[in-house]
């Protein structure tokens, strides 16, 4: 009987780990450039399809519909976290792709009000739909892939890249943000300008799909021998606790992706009267702060616990985001848009860079990604997907521009709450 090395053998686990980060982060990178550059064309995108005569109300129209997609994330995430704890990690990560570059093509390519009527703005609707069912079983698959291949005392350092991916998404729509609104008249990003990250979302995806056909299943998925059959009623009748306490800590996270990454060249542009060039440009500081500062966070948290990281960092956005908010407000530029931007990126990389890892320490493997998928998007659905639309309301009816700050606010105090009371990281 011939005996692998272990020196082979280790060597071995090393490559099949390294491809599963490389994958697992390139496709979850294209899957959120894909859903979030929706939020970054905002404005454009309410003109083109909600005409009303009115910008704002366009532009809630057009924060609705980024909304809709939310709406069916829990759909998503219970459908395709059951098929991934029944079937397999590798199956469910690729459906999840494909259904983010279907609804992606229909936004990139669908003719405006002006040119078809109300089919217009049925197919964003649509499209959206689409892409929220795929971002809802995306991150509670993606957690457990990488999770189940993180070797002993590793795994906040492993799931910390699916925020880096994250903070590189947000990155790289900024920078075509910038190119585009530098280099083009406004006329042409109306006509034309818009739809061009759209279009290059279109075409890296399949790329995406093909580096995870070509992934290895999970080892702690295949091992596993409990599997569930009913991973949804499991949850619900079995881990009540769990994920509310998984509820809990997400909501500061979501909030902060929505509203501090997202929503902010809308809220730079029509609040800050800010250029929208501005606005790009300092969410690519945002974006680049979280994926540098999340794996560190991820791997000191493996060193000295998840809690007290987590609880400080919540602690600490619940102090400052009045005074960050207030500052940008008070002496609206590029320069204090960058700090803002800078001190709230360092702050949710440390936050989320261990969240995954305690996530994931909640649920056992045969309900992992569907536990995760629950507790993760009824948070997105409740508190992310429509916050947009909701600060813009707040904004127009009192008047008050700091309004999104005590959004942050209540958002942290809740998770704080939720870290330190609900979270307990095993021995």
């Amino acid at each position: 009987m011939t005996t692998v090395p272990l020196a082979v053998h280790s060597q071995a686990h090393g490559s099949m780990r390294r491809k599963a980060i490389v994958a697992t982060v390139l496709g979850n990178g294209f899957e959120w450039f894909d859903f979030m550059v929706y939020g970054f064309f905002a404005i454009t995108i309410g003109k083109l399809f909600f005409p009303t005569g009115n910008d704002v109300t366009s532009l809630m129209l057009s924060a609705a519909t980024f909304g809709v997609g939310f709406l069916v994330r829990p759909i998503g995430g219970v459908l395709i976290g059951i098929y991934s704890d029944r079937y397999g990690r590798k199956g469910a990560l690729s459906l999840t792709i494909i259904l983010m570059g279907i609804g992606t093509a229909l936004i990139g390519l669908a003719p405006t009000y002006s040119q078809i009527g109300m089919a217009a703005p049925c197919i964003i609707v649509f499209a959206r739909l689409l892409q929220g069912i795929s971002a809802g079983g995306e991150m509670g698959t993606a957690t457990a892939y990488l999770t189940e291949h993180a070797p002993a005392g590793k795994k906040a350092y492993y799931s910390s890249w699916i925020q880096t991916s994250i903070g590189f998404a947000v990155l790289v729509g900024a920078c075509f943000g910038t190119g585009i609104t530098l280099n083009l008249s406004p006329e042409q990003v109306e006509s034309w300008g818009w739809r061009i990250p759209f279009l290059f979302g279109l075409l890296i995806g399949p790329i995406g799909y093909f580096i995870r056909r070509n992934l290895d299943e999970s080892p702690a998925f295949l091992e596993a021998g409990d599997k569930s059959e009913t991973p949804f009623k499991d949850v619900i009748r079995e881990y009540p606790k769990q994920a509310f306490a998984s509820f809990a800590m997400v909501v500061l996270w979501t909030v902060c992706i929505y509203v501090i990454l997202f929503y902010m060249p809308t809220y730079s542009v029509r609040v800050l009267q800010l250029p929208q060039s501005a606005s790009f440009m300092a969410a690519i500081v945002g974006g680049t702060v979280i994926s540098i500062c999340s794996p560190i966070t991820g791997w000191l948290s493996d060193k000295v616990g998840r809690k007290w990281l987590l609880g400080g960092a919540s602690a600490a956005m619940l102090v400052l985001a009045w005074p960050l908010f207030n500052m940008i407000v008070s002496q609206p530029s590029l320069q204090t848009l960058c700090i803002f931007q800078a001190v709230f990126g360092l702050l949710i990389a440390t936050y989320t860079g261990p969240i995954l890892a305690a996530l994931s320490e909640t649920f056992p493997t045969k309900v992992l990604s569907t536990g995760l998928s629950v507790a993760y998007n009824l948070a997105v659905m409740t508190f992310g997907g429509f916050a947009s639309l909701i600060l813009t309301w707040l904004i127009q009816t009192t008047g008050t521009a700091t309004a999104p700050a005590f959004y942050v606010m209540f958002a942290a105090a809740f998770s704080f709450l939720g870290v330190m009371l609900g979270y307990r990281q095993p021995k």
